[in-house]
């Protein structure tokens, strides 16, 4: 029987007919309030560590299941595999790296960003209801990755919900532009509430077959209270235009066909010692991502588990919410892309946690820095190996 879901907010009322399913909404969702004139609502993931903390035990249990679901319909022997930015950068790459553990081959991996990188060729779509509208989906550079990237018979399309679904139908049609063969897309998120006429519209304007997997779907409705208060409240999340090319370490924006394999000493390289729990000290560790750049924070969280840490995973975004509902805490600060535009972090009680560690992928510029010495936190910079593609480093220090 479906279930209706009624959630008052600052910007209006959220109401969601809900499907039957198997895992409970509230613990997939919570709600917020966006600081958008566009979109005045947030479905605020559970399972994500984007907007909550998270455990790298749920995140990657989330991953698997949803890896699977789209095998079980025959992903195909060429593969393309795209993760939206900034939200479901981490999850796209989570995704992937459980499909070609569960057998997956010639498969490739490749998000979308909001950052210009001159001098590469890319495919341009906007996201109507985002806060920033540039969308830039880049070619791979390496030639295999780039062949991988032109010939997929198979597209992979992950964010973590849908509203309408006319986001991924611009990136279809502008993807089949530059591979007719495309045979079979996957829409594939944590929540899906597409309207059944937003569907079919994408389903044949498509003009291939699609499969949307998803834990749970539904009808969604807002009504406005148009509230002058809060409506009139703005933040600047465009980026200046500039080229970051020598910011973004994280090899995901121009592609990756196998997953990022971590030092095998990491945690020790941490310095395991200083988190003895000989302290008594039984709060979580937290390890926080970097805007786009979250993925790399999941795959040390997890180390950290599997050695028998409580640890939690999180990650900043440059997204504005209001404080209220499933958003308790609001923490904002420039950011470290060099854009001067505002970042946040929600949720985020420093004294919750033992330690923080921050993982980035920029340098450790003055953003960065301040924010390790207001939480006393860990730096761990991301860098790929030179001489193995898919082997990375992180470089510890605490200021």
């Amino acid at each position: 029987m479906q279930k209706t879901v009624t959630i008052k907010l600052d910007t209006g009322t959220l109401q969601l007919d809900v499907e039957p399913g198997h895992i409970p909404l509230k613990r997939l969702l919570g709600f917020a309030a966006r600081v958008s004139s566009k979109r005045k609502f947030l479905l605020v993931s559970k399972v994500l560590g984007k907007h909550y903390p998270v455990t790298p035990k749920t995140m990657s249990w989330s991953y698997r299941a949803l890896a699977r679901a789209v095998i079980k319909k025959e992903v195909g022997e060429r593969s393309l595999w795209i993760g939206m930015a900034e939200t479901a950068t981490g999850m796209g790459y989570g995704i992937f790296e459980a499909a070609c553990h569960a057998g997956v081959q010639n498969a490739l991996f490749i998000q979308t960003t909001r950052y210009h990188l001159n001098s590469i060729e890319r495919l341009e779509f906007e996201e109507a209801h985002s806060h920033a509208t540039d969308f830039f989906l880049y070619y791979p550079v390496h030639p295999d990755y780039r062949k991988q990237f032109l010939n997929a018979e198979n597209l992979i399309l992950i964010d973590d919900e849908i509203s309408t679904g006319k986001t991924f139908l611009r990136l279809i049609k502008a993807y089949q532009k530059i591979n007719p063969q495309l045979r079979k897309v996957f829409i594939v998120s944590l929540v899906n509430f597409a309207h059944p006429d937003d569907r079919a519209v994408l389903e044949s304007q498509a003009g291939v077959a699609v499969e949307w997997v998803c834990f749970r779907q539904g009808l969604l409705r807002f009504e406005d209270s148009q509230n002058a208060a809060i409506d009139n409240i703005t933040v600047n999340v465009s980026g200046n235009g500039a080229c970051k090319k020598h910011l973004l370490a994280w090899p995901g924006r121009l592609g990756m066909n196998t997953p990022i394999v971590l030092e095998k000493d990491v945690v020790e390289q941490l310095g395991i010692c200083s988190f003895s729990s000989e302290s008594g000290d039984l709060r979580p560790i937290l390890v926080l991502g970097t805007g786009e750049c979250n993925a790399p924070a999941y795959l040390l969280g997890r180390e950290l588990e599997h050695k028998g840490f409580n640890v939690k995973v999180q990650s900043t975004t440059r997204s504005p919410i209001h404080q209220g509902n499933d958003i308790a805490l609001v923490c904002h600060f420039e950011d470290n892309y060099e854009d001067g535009i505002p970042n946040f972090i929600y949720n985020l009680n420093p004294d919750d946690y033992r330690e923080i560690i921050l993982c980035h992928e920029t340098p450790l510029g003055k953003p960065l820095t301040d924010r390790l010495h207001a939480w006393r936190a860990i730096s761990a910079r991301f860098e790929l190996q030179p001489q193995n593609s898919n082997h990375a480093k992180l470089h510890f220090f605490r200021p």
